[in-house]
């Protein structure tokens, strides 16, 4: 009998594991056709998951049900954005549930999210993008009952771990934040009300409009809360928070009806220590508390009650008190003490333009430093009114001795400030600065600030600013830094508007300077620009540490400096003006001494975009054309010939292009034309091998004791080519013609032509010389072609003596035939004569001398030309 039983058991025990193991598998689609269902019924957005899982044994006895990778993705207005989405959520519920339909509703005991991102938006046209539900169609036959067909939840126990909510709404500019957000809650039933006992912990942001009330603080939040689900109504029991670590107590409840929301909450910090206060303050800042002395207390009392609907926000009135407080942290050497505080925060009709904050007064004091402040924020969430009175003194050395501050950069020196300010913020943005009343004075010493941003030191041993009703007024500044030195004064129309509305900073100014050095005020790049190529020195253009002009400023600043040092160039007496503004400065009128000589520049240098750019006008008079070579990358590129001169050189240069990361012109993005003027040079053939391997082919002229003067020519450039027009030039009754173009890397192309004077042919010609007058001696002159090619290093030189052969070779015969046409006439005339008379001459003669004067002078012409492009240079022949 026992063996029978025992069989029937285990036979009941294996049916039994059989189930466990195979209804998961047999009730799984008909989980999924539920969740199909609510979605294909229920909702207007794209619901998906990536599997669904069911147990029997992992929550034994309930059935549990895990649902994978869940989203809902909006449709429009919203269209692509994730409305939700968890990586993993678990229902509990009874094995029974499991064999219910499609439309059936089903009991969940326990619901677990891990891991969900949840944004709820509402954009400024009012559109929301929960608003997912789909529309019933309206009908007037009465509506038979709605079979609910979805999940209802008698819920023992839930959780949210590791979640992320967002809410951004902004028709009222309100934003929300919650991070990292664990959320747990266990149920009880009383009666008709069920009693909720939670636990929260999250970093919370919360804001309106541009102002952050919380920045990522820290929340933690013990409430017992009591839901009476039949009146929407949700009382809060014992309950107790944490701001950061500020504690804070509060009861009362919020209930939900069809057109409002009513809430009537208090709550108040449950002692008055002045640790309080400083518990408000992030941890990254307040640091750790133990061991810090205070004195004095801090209290927050608060009320909100009323009702919440599209017109009306609950009546607040929020009392933030302190007196005569101090703190002091152990391992500083200083305190602050004399603080006190006296805010509120009032709203006494329930219209949300109707929020004030009052501060009834707010002071401090550090060593021997006081400062105070009271006045009042109305009309808080849409043109704010702010009217303030401050005064006081602070020494910024004292702030991180005082306060555990960890500074990017050191600061000293002390400011001392007695403002009195009224003004809305509309005038500000729009500029109505007839309505912004401010007066006072703000005084700055022996202020000093260092910074990794900075290269040097920046020291300011003075500055004073009154305010007036419109108008900053700097008195005057003194600051250095490195070996700059600045003195200033001018206005500033709308710090205001800079401070608060988020404009750009705008004045006038007049800058002096002994000293300017431009590197003084530029961060060195991390890699040696000697050591980079010229791919890399073109690609710094477009990274981070570019040198950029700020955003910020909108000014016209008017300057005279002495010296100004820029990269290796000095330049003496610069005077002019700059107008910044959107990222560009613009250089009017600009003037400076430089290389011996002046110059003037009109134009400006923009770091709008990625690679900064510039568009320039320079004006070059009488500068010393060898330090003028030395110390210009452009004139290097533009005319490398100058190496070999010495003298003064004048310069109308018109170019646009990139500038690196030092806002130096990248030569080959070049574009541009210039006019250039050789007032009087000395040339030196050993400075380039051009010239020296010239000077070897030209034996009639030393180019060595060249003394060019006035000699002009126009250039254009584009792209890294420079294009030189054709321009003549006399050199020593030479007259020479020259252009071509030749590149930055110093490739080239020239072509040049000489008209060499007839006479400095020498001995060779003078037989032929001797049948030409004086007069015709010392006019004729032949052209000579000289192609040159390769580069400045190695240049390749071609004289084409064909050409002038050919040239010499006509006008000789020219002349010839002249001449001899002269004498055909005149034995015309005699021969025309002794025919009259009766006698006749033939004139076969004449032609036969004729050819044979041509032949002459051919060959002579090629013996000449052969002797004086082959010969050694006499020195007495032509140089002398």
């Amino acid at each position: 009998m026992m063996k029978k039983a025992l069989k029937i058991l285990g036979i009941v025990f294996l049916l039994f594991i059989v189930a466990v193991i195979s209804i998961p598998f047999l009730f799984k689609d008909t989980i999924k056709d539920k969740v199909r269902y609510i979605v294909n019924e229920h909702v207007n957005a794209k619901v998906d998951f990536a599997d669904l899982d069911i147990s029997l044994l992992r929550s034994f006895p309930q059935a549990s049900v895990v649902i994978d990778e869940f989203s809902i993705i909006n449709n429009a207005p919203f269209e692509g954005d994730t409305l939700a989405y968890a990586k993993k959520i678990a229902l509990d519920m009874s094995i029974k549930e499991l064999f219910k339909t499609a439309k059936d509703e089903i009991s969940v005991q326990k619901v677990i999210i891990d891991e969900a991102n949840i944004a709820v938006k509402t954009d400024v046209s009012g559109n929301s993008n929960i608003d997912i539900a789909k529309e019933t169609k309206e009908t007037s036959e009465p509506e038979p009952k709605e079979e609910e067909g979805v999940f209802t939840f008698a819920l023992e126990h839930y959780e949210i771990n590791n979640s992320k909510i967002l809410y951004k709404d902004d028709v009222s500019e309100i934003f929300l934040e919650m991070t990292a957000l664990n959320h747990s809650g266990d149920g009880s039933v009383s009666g008709q009300k069920v009693l909720l006992d939670t636990k929260t912990n999250t970093g919370a942001s919360f804001g309106m409009g541009d102002t952050k009330y919380l920045n990522n603080n820290k929340l933690q939040l013990d409430a017992q809360i009591e839901l009476d689900l039949e009146n929407q109504k949700y009382t809060f029991k014992e309950n107790k928070a944490l701001i950061n670590r500020l504690p804070l107590e509060f009861a009362g409840f919020v209930q939900l009806f069809d057109d409002y929301t009513d809430i009537d909450l208090n709550f108040k910090t449950p002692t008055s220590d002045f640790k309080n206060f400083l518990a408000i303050i992030p941890e990254v800042y307040a640091k750790n508390l133990d061991g810090v002395t205070t004195s004095g207390d801090f209290s927050i009392d608060g009320m909100i009650k009323g009702r919440s609907d599209d017109t009306y926000i609950p009546k607040m009135d929020i009392k933030i008190l302190s007196h005569n407080a101090s703190f002091k942290y152990p391992d500083l050497p200083k305190g602050v003490s004399n603080i006190n505080i006296d805010t509120n925060i009032k709203n006494e009709t329930g219209r949300v333009d109707d929020t004030y904050v009052k501060i009834g007064n707010l002071t401090f004091k550090i060593d021997q430093d006081a400062f105070a402040a009271k006045g009042s924020l109305k009309n808080l969430t849409k043109n704010m009114i702010v009217d303030m009175i401050i005064k006081g003194s602070l020494n910024l050395a004292n702030l991180d001795k005082a306060y555990p501050l960890e500074l990017e950069q050191e600061l000293n020196g002390i400011v001392k400030a007695d403002i009195n300010t009224h003004f809305d913020m509309q005038s500000l943005e729009k500029e109505q600065y007839q309505n912004i009343k401010t007066s006072g004075t703000v005084n700055i010493s022996k202020f000093t600030y260092a910074s990794p941003d900075v290269p040097n030191e920046i020291k300011i041993e003075s500055a004073n600013v009154n305010f007036n009703p419109q108008t900053i007024v700097l008195d005057k500044m003194t600051a250095t830094t490195g070996r700059s030195d600045i003195s200033a004064t001018g206005t500033i129309n709308n710090l205001m508007g800079f401070l608060f509305a988020k404009q750009d900073l705008k004045g006038n100014f007049d800058v002096n300077s002994n000293v300017f050095a431009v590197d003084d005020f530029m961060v060195s790049s991390e890699e040696d620009e000697e050591e980079q190529t010229k791919d890399e020195i073109a690609k710094t253009a477009t990274e981070d540490e570019t040198m950029r002009i700020p955003s910020f400023i909108d000014a016209t600043l008017n300057f005279d400096t002495k010296k100004v040092f820029y990269d290796n160039l000095e330049l003496n007496n610069t005077k002019g003006t700059v107008v910044i503004k959107e990222e560009t400065a613009y250089l009017k009128n600009v003037t400076s001494s430089i290389f011996d000589g002046n110059i003037a520049l009109n134009g400006n240098v923009s770091t709008k975009e990625k690679a900064p750019t510039f568009d320039m006008a320079l004006d070059l008079s009488k500068i010393d054309i060898t330090k003028s070579f030395n110390d210009l990358d452009l004139i290097k590129g533009l005319a490398p010939i100058a190496k070999a001169l010495t003298g003064d050189l004048s310069s109308q240069i018109k170019l646009n292009g990139n500038l690196n990361e030092n806002l130096t012109p990248i030569l080959t993005s070049l574009k541009g034309n210039a006019l250039a003027e050789i007032l009087n040079a000395q040339v030196s053939t050993t400075k380039t091998p051009f010239l020296a391997n010239l000077d070897s082919k030209l034996n009639f002229i030393n180019i060595d004791q060249l003394n060019l003067k006035d000699i002009k020519t126009n250039l254009s450039f584009d792209d890294g080519q420079i294009n030189v027009k054709p321009f003549e030039f006399d050199v020593e009754g030479i007259k020479v013609k020259a252009g071509g173009s030749h590149s930055f890397d110093q490739n080239m192309k020239y072509d040049i032509n000489l008209q060499v004077p007839a006479k400095y042919l020498g001995d060779e010609v003078g037989s032929l010389m001797s049948q030409l007058n004086d007069q015709e001696a010392n006019t004729m002159t032949v052209g000579l072609p000289i192609g040159i090619s390769g580069n400045f290093a190695n240049p390749k030189i071609n004289l084409n003596a064909g050409d002038a052969v050919k040239e010499l070779t006509q006008q000789l015969i020219s002349k010839q035939k002249n001449k001899l046409k002269g004498e055909i006439v005149g034995k015309g005339e005699e021969a025309l004569t002794k025919l009259l008379g009766g006698s006749k001459t033939p004139s076969d003669s004449s032609k036969t001398k004729q050819n044979s004067t041509e032949e002459s002078i051919k060959n002579t012409a090629k013996n000449i030309l052969g002797g004086f492009l082959n010969r050694k240079k006499k020195k007495d022949t032509v140089k002398n």
